[in-house]
């Protein structure tokens, strides 16, 4: 498996009709090892899933370079997949023509059916592989998204908040199939969250990106044994130590949106019991 190595990356979008620039994170440098989970937490507008979408290769960074291996993503690549927040299936085909869709480009139709369902296996909907995404609820539906992703067998798997839009159940089922499914690949995994209990739950390092210009804060690793269990005196102070650092950014972006209106009693909606930083913002 390859890693991935982030170099002096930055990024500014820029209005042409305004003539303004505006800069989404600047200088970010990170290396994620082979078979390293690596979460990116931080609040809305720090950067987090256009760090991701670069690594992707479906932007371009306005400075520095992104390596998977030895080689430079300068577009997307069959060495990374990606799994967004919304399943983005095909509605006119069926679970497994949707896994299969890809794979038809680089095999022939059998192989690629015999791959789909290994992998259909793997996320446990070896029975519904004749279903059609209407008839699956939003957990079936990121199971086939994460099946399709693995089916190609890229090096690096790229997840963008893809339990976000999901009830807690079905999200806490998910975290343990991601589990699994890590373990059982070791593919290198890029993760994108705002949820603190999320990103400790699977991750070896949390790195936690503060607000516009956005930046690494810090990086925790992750040293709990799995599986890992909330209520653990461990896990919880490793999320009072991770808010507590993000406290001061989350703020900030308070200040932002709010103006004038801004106080301390509303600062106080964004600590949700779940400290979900995406919750309120």
């Amino acid at each position: 498996m390859a890693g991935v190595h982030i170099k002096n990356v930055s990024k500014t979008f820029f209005n042409k009709e305004e003539k303004t620039e505006y800069t989404v994170f600047e200088n970010i440098s990170l290396d994620v090892k082979p078979g390293e989970f690596v979460s990116l937490l931080g609040p809305s507008g720090c950067g987090k899933s256009t760090l991701l979408n670069i690594v992707a290769g479906l932007e371009d960074a306005s400075e520095g370079v992104v390596l998977v291996g030895e080689n430079e993503v300068k577009e997307p690549g069959s060495d990374r997949g990606v799994v967004f927040q919304e399943a983005a299936l095909m509605p006119w085909l069926s679970v497994l023509e949707n896994v299969m869709f890809s794979l038809k480009k680089k095999m022939n139709k059998k192989e690629a059916k015999e791959v789909a369902i290994e992998y259909l296996k793997l996320v446990h909907l070896s029975k519904f592989i004749n279903s059609y995404p209407h008839e699956l609820s939003g957990g079936m539906k990121q199971r086939v998204s994460i099946a399709r992703a693995l089916a190609m067998d890229p090096e690096i798997l790229l997840m963008d908040e893809p339990f976000g839009a999901l009830d807690e159940q079905t999200r806490t089922m998910l975290h343990k199939e991601v589990q699994y499914i890590w373990e059982t690949t070791g593919k290198t995994i890029l993760f994108v969250t705002h949820n603190i209990r999320e990103s400790i739950l699977l991750s070896d390092r949390i790195v936690l990106m503060g607000t516009r210009p956005g930046g690494i804060i810090n990086v925790f690793p992750v040293d709990l044994p799995r599986p890992r269990k909330q209520s653990s005196p461990e896990f919880l102070a490793l999320e009072e130590k991770i808010m507590e650092q993000l406290a001061g950014e989350i703020e900030k972006v308070m200040r932002e949106e709010m103006g004038d209106d801004y106080n301390t009693k509303k600062a106080a909606l964004l600590y949700s019991s779940n400290r979900d930083l995406g919750d309120h913002i």
